[in-house]
């Protein structure tokens, strides 16, 4: 009983018909006619055997679409052959034009940053010859485009479980969620203890120790962000059992856990306090079979696409995120938001030189200044620390193709397509409104996974195109953005965006979709074949 499949024409009708530019031999999927800051592309020319690829009209560079050495003579959409005059990995760039010292060279349609020497046409374009524009706070004006996906009505379903709160998971997991660090041990032993009386997890899909190694000693904010990240996941609706275990004398106190939920369903919550226990195996034995007991007769039913939540995330990103993984997932996310369900957006730092984008799609003039708020806001974070704004991509991400933070940011913004900001979550909220919401969140995938989680999203949504095994307490697709990765790592990568650059989009987009609403149905994504189900919580400040 899955849910509903559509048709590719289904999938993008109610948005805008795919359409083809034929001036640039490329496919604008969902979207005839973008205008002003969107006017660009980021999809792929619908032929095979690609040399490069040009992703906006006025750009200055093109990307390699395979290594390419140095004296090929390469075909390159809308402009003459280039003679390539270095070596040229792929997702790498490389000039369309000669390009003079502190002109800004265009990307994506936008500025990636400005060359620091002169850079001649068929250059390998990169960190030795271009450096970032990213600085000082800026002053922005709302300019809203009419060209957005917003929050429609369901037309299909999913098998979801129904809980008793009303809320919706897509999983019926047991979660044991420790209040302190320092327990994270004795809660693996009470799950390791659970699995051998149940080597099928009982009545339910995976048993899921939330490590972490805080709760002691920590104070203000940090201690708040822990507890709410932490209620965020005892209270998630993917699982049909949670037993919350503390120890008794650390800052993060089971009575203030205890207060500040608000959603959890007590037949299916349990708490435990070691110190007090005579013998807390014994007593989590017994607690964890109530739970199971609770959850023998869940059953998935139909449940309206709007009440699917999914995070949106890349990490070990490359050169090509932007153009083939990024888009697709951002593609899947307008689809989402057109069936009234929710997507969170995350990651602050890598909205840095793009956010003007993000800013365009805000739903109304309030959302546009919590947006400018949240950018500032982790800019201060930065300086606060003596930190430089502009630090990243990572080494990684250079190594992949990735310049500036600018060049990094355009293609992280596309995992959230076109869809209509809705709302801003400051770290540690849940979801409030169906849409797409921004998230304060840093960088780090771990992180930002987490709380997307945390704050209700039922799966996660993460490209990669370094490759990474991190995957969250909820069903994590990890979606390759190359076809090499995707090979290797094979036990990691759930899908192969790397096909776009030699298939329709509509046939991946199509496979894609199927995927993920597998996955939603019940099928196992590759982080819980593999018990890859991590939890990480941000900390900003002292611990006494």
């Amino acid at each position: 009983m899955s849910a509903t499949k559509q048709t590719d024409s289904e999938f993008c009708g109610d948005l805008k018909a795919a359409a083809r530019d034929a001036s640039t031999g490329f496919i604008r999927t969902c979207g005839e006619g973008i205008k002003g800051q969107h006017d660009y592309i980021a999809e792929i020319p619908e032929k095979t055997g690609l040399d490069t690829i040009v992703l906006a009209p006025g750009d200055m560079v093109c990307v390699a679409a395979r290594p390419i050495k140095a004296g090929e003579t390469v075909t390159v959409d809308g402009h003459d052959p280039l003679t390539v005059l270095n070596d040229v990995p792929r997702g790498h760039k490389i000039a369309l034009q000669d390009i003079p010292e502190g002109t800004n060279v265009v990307k994506y349609g936008f500025a990636i940053g400005r060359a620091s020497q002169p850079i001649r046409r068929g250059e390998w374009v990169h960190t030795h010859n271009i450096k970032t524009n990213l600085g000082a706070n800026l002053d922005y004006t709302y300019e809203p485009t009419d060209d957005t996906v917003k929050p429609g009505h369901p037309t299909t379903t999913f098998m979801g479980y129904r809980r008793a709160n009303g809320k919706v998971g897509i999983r019926n997991d047991l979660y044991i969620v420790p209040t302190v660090g320092c327990i994270d041990g004795l809660c693996d032993t009470m799950a390791r203890s659970f699995r051998a009386l149940h080597p099928d997890n009982g009545n339910f899909d995976s048993v899921i120790v939330a490590r972490h190694p805080y709760g002691c000693s920590q104070l203000g904010g940090d201690l708040v962000w822990t507890q709410e990240t932490l209620r965020g996941i005892a209270e998630h609706p993917n699982a049909g059992g949670v037993l919350l275990v503390g120890l008794g004398c650390e800052n993060n106190q089971m009575s203030l856990m205890k207060e500040g939920m608000h959603e959890y369903v007590p037949e299916r919550t349990r708490f435990m306090i070691c110190q007090e226990m005579e013998d807390e195996f014994e007593t989590a034995a017994d607690l964890l079979e109530e739970l199971n007991d609770a959850a023998a007769n869940d059953v998935r039913e139909p449940i309206p696409m709007s009440e699917l939540k999914v995070g949106v995330e890349c990490g070990g990103s490359d050169g090509m995120s932007g153009i083939t993984a990024n888009p697709l997932v951002g593609r899947f996310a307008e689809w989402v938001t057109s069936q009234g369900g929710s997507v969170i957006l995350s990651e602050v730092p890598e909205m840095f030189g793009a956010e003007t984008v993000l800013m365009s799609q805000a739903r109304d003039e309030g959302v546009f200044h919590d947006v400018v708020r949240l950018i500032n806001k982790f800019k201060d974070h930065f300086r606060k620390y003596g930190e430089v704004i502009s630090d990243n991509p990572s080494p990684g991400n250079k190594a992949g193709g990735i310049t500036t933070l600018e060049d990094k940011s355009l293609g992280c913004i596309r995992k959230g397509g076109k869809c209509e900001v809705e709302d801003v979550l400051w770290y540690g909220e849940r979801l409030r409104r169906n849409g797409m919401s921004l998230m304060e969140t840093p960088g780090n995938d771990m992180v930002s996974t987490t709380a997307m989680a945390a704050a209700g999203c039922q799966i996660i949504l993460f490209t990669t195109g370094r490759g990474t095994p991190f995957g969250c307490f909820v069903p994590t697709l990890k979606v390759a953005t190359n076809t090499p990765l995707a090979t290797k790592k094979h036990r990691w990568i759930d899908f192969n965006a790397g096909r776009l650059l030699d298939e329709p989009a509509s046939v991946v987009d199509e496979d894609f979709r199927e995927l993920v609403l597998r996955t939603v149905d019940g099928a196992r994504a590759n982080n819980e074949r593999n018990a890859m189900q991590g939890v990480v919580i941000f900390k900003d400040g002292p611990t006494e």
